[in-house]
């Protein structure tokens, strides 16, 4: 295992926690009223867009997956095109998964979708950062064994914190407790985030404990 590249992995995650933090502390000075709770579809969008900026940068300056042929500017529009649209599909996804698992139908439809964006930001833009908007890379790595490198484990740990953070978040919901944070989807997409920090924050200190007994093919 090339430790150096845990090192970068592991800054990368660093500033992944970073832009979380900083959805919560950097919007209060500039919105009024601004709560967790209160704004909660504001917040939503917030960390979206600071996890998603991060994401883009880290991809610009980590480049987890380099790529050593030289591509023209048309192929690098084509394939931001390409990444927008993985994107918005995997929110409608997530929409209608959230739907099947209980989510209103007809009501908090905006609370929904903004749920669904924060799930992609944590999940879908790790993928397109880490190996572009190639599905059957996608289907690899989430397969068995399917791990090439520390970014991929990283990004099947993430995952993983994300979605199971998600559905541990849903179970205080139906409980008569009258808390304002059991109000959809606040306790989801909380159990998501720190699902997903926590991802960033163990997942490399797994890869680490287990280097000795991970191997990855060449690309």
């Amino acid at each position: 295992m090339d430790e150096t590249e845990l090192r970068r992995m592991s800054v990368g995650h660093g500033f992944s926690v970073l832009a979380v933090v900083l959805s919560l502390c950097i919007p209060p000075l500039f919105l009024d009223d601004f709560s967790l709770l209160g704004t909660h579809v504001t917040w939503l969008c917030v960390c979206s867009a600071f996890v998603i900026a991060v994401n883009i940068i880290l991809l610009l300056t980590l480049k987890p997956n380099p790529s050593y042929k030289r591509t023209s500017f048309g192929s690098k529009v084509n394939k931001f095109s390409k990444s927008c649209i993985y994107f918005f599909i995997s929110c409608l996804v997530f929409h209608a998964v959230l739907f099947l698992y209980g989510a209103p139908l007809l009501e908090s439809v905006p609370e929904t979708f903004m749920f669904s964006v924060l799930l992609s930001s944590f999940i879908t833009s790790r993928c397109l950062f880490i190996l572009g908007p190639n599905f059957h890379a996608w289907v690899r790595v989430f397969s068995r064994d399917g791990a090439m490198c520390v970014w991929d484990h990283s990004l099947q740990i993430t995952t993983l914190g994300s979605v199971l953070g998600a559905w541990f978040g849903a179970f205080p919901i139906p409980l008569d407790w009258e808390r304002p944070w059991q109000v959809w989807p606040i306790s989801c997409s909380l159990g998501a985030t720190m699902g997903y920090v926590a991802g960033l924050l163990f997942g490399p200190l797994w890869i680490y404990w287990n280097r000795k007994r991970l191997t990855y093919k060449n690309r």
